[in-house]
C-alpha cells in the first residue's frame, strides 16, 4: 500500500543531496532524503579535504558530511536509510521503489545519487585508499607535492590528472594498458611534452606496495610479462567514473556515458518535476563544491515547480 505522496524526495546523501535538503527545508518543502548505499557519498572515504570553502584548516571528509547532515536536519529534513532501486516516472506522483521493497511517491524528486569511481579491483587498492590511493588529483594532489606518483589510465581523464600532478609532483609515471592512449591528440601532445611525466605503454598494475601508506607500485609489462617496481608515494586511478543512474532508466535521458542530461544552466531533466544535481549529471568537474552548487539549484527549481503545481491546482478547483 502506497503512503501519502511526499512533497519532495531527494535521492542521495552527498554534498548535492544535503545542500538541496538545506534549501528545500528552509523553503518549507519538508524534504525527505534517502541516503543510498553510501551515506555521505564519496567524501566519506576521503581523508583531508582542503579545497572546500569555510574550512580554513581543512576537514576530514566524513566529518564534513556529518556537518552537512546536521545542518539539513536542523531545518527539518527527514533523513532515511535506503536505496532507490527502481522508479516509475510514467505516473504522477512519481513512484520510487526501495531496496527493501517499500514503495513511496513524491510530487517532486531531486536525483543526487552521484557517480562511483572505477577501480582496479586490487585488495591493496581498497586497503590503502585515502593513504596514497586516490581517484582525484584535484582533491588530493596537494598532499604529494614534490613527490613521485603514478597515474593509471589512457584517456583524457588520465591525461588531465597527469598534467595537474606534473605541476605539483617531482615525477609522474603514467601507466597505459595498451600501446597508445585513448586521449585526444591535443591532450597526448601536452602529456608528451612534459619532462616530468613518463609514459609506460603496455603496462598494468600488479599490486600496490606498502602497509600503512603507499610505498611503491608493482607493474607488469604485458608484452614481456616482466615485473617491475616503481617507487612512489601515491597512485591515482583514472580509468573513469560510473554515474549511478541505472535505477532511473529508461525514463531519464542520459548521455553515452550514463550521465543524466539536464537543461543547460538548470537542473531540469526530461521528466517534469524530476531534477538532477551533483556528479550524476556532471561529467566534467565532479567536485564537492560544484555538487553543492547544483544541489542549491535543484532545490530552487523544485520549489518553483511545486509552487506552479499549487497554483494550477487552485485554478482547476475554481
Amino acid at each position: 500500500m502506497l503512503t501519502q505522496p511526499t512533497q519532495l524526495i531527494i535521492i542521495g546523501g552527498g554534498p548535492a543531496g544535503y545542500t538541496a535538503a538545506i534549501y528545500a527545508a528552509r523553503a518549507g518543502l519538508n524534504p525527505v532524503v534517502y541516503t543510498g548505499p553510501q551515506p555521505g557519498g564519496q567524501l566519506t572515504i576521503t581523508g583531508d579535504v582542503e579545497n572546500y570553502p569555510g574550512y580554513r584548516n581543512g576537514v576530514l571528509g566524513p566529518s564534513m558530511m556529518e556537518d552537512f547532515k546536521a545542518q539539513a536536519e536542523r531545518f527539518g529534513t527527514i533523513i532515511k536509510e535506503g536505496t532507490i532501486v527502481k522508479v516509475d516516472f510514467s505516473v504522477y506522483p512519481r513512484l520510487l521503489i526501495l531496496d527493501n521493497g517499500q514503495q513511496v511517491t513524491a510530487q517532486a524528486i531531486i536525483i543526487a545519487a552521484g557517480a562511483s569511481a572505477k577501480w582496479l579491483g586490487l585488495p591493496s587498492e581498497k586497503r590503502l585508499y585515502g593513504r596514497g590511493v586516490s581517484a582525484c588529483a584535484v582533491c588530493d594532489g596537494f598532499f604529494f607535492k614534490n613527490e613521485t606518483v603514478v597515474v593509471v589510465g589512457g584517456g583524457d581523464t588520465a591525461a588531465e590528472e597527469s598534467l595537474y600532478l606534473s605541476k605539483l609532483c617531482k615525477k609522474v609515471h603514467l601507466l597505459v594498458r595498451k600501446g597508445q592512449m585513448r586521449a585526444s591528440n591535443i591532450m597526448q601532445n601536452r602529456v608528451s611534452s612534459k619532462e616530468n611525466i613518463q609514459i609506460w605503454f603496455h603496462t598494468e598494475v600488479k599490486d600496490i606496495l606498502g602497509q600503512e601508506t603507499v610505498e611503491g607500485v608493482q607493474v607488469i609489462h604485458v608484452k614481456s610479462n616482466q615485473l617491475d617496481v616503481i617507487d612512489a608515494t601515491g597512485i591515482f586511478v583514472a580509468i573513469g567514473h560510473q554515474p549511478n543512474s541505472a535505477p532511473f532508466l529508461p525514463y531519464i535521458a542520459v548521455d553515452d556515458h550514463g550521465y543524466i542530461q539536464v537543461t543547460p544552466g538548470r537542473t531540469h531533466t526530461n521528466i517534469s518535476g524530476v531534477f538532477a544535481a551533483g556528479d550524476i549529471q556532471d561529467i566534467r568537474y565532479r567536485q564537492a563544491v560544484t555538487a553543492a552548487g547544483t544541489g542549491c539549484m535543484a532545490a530552487l527549481d523544485a520549489e518553483r515547480f511545486l509552487q506552479d503545481q499549487s497554483v494550477d491546482s487552485i485554478f482547476k478547483n475554481l
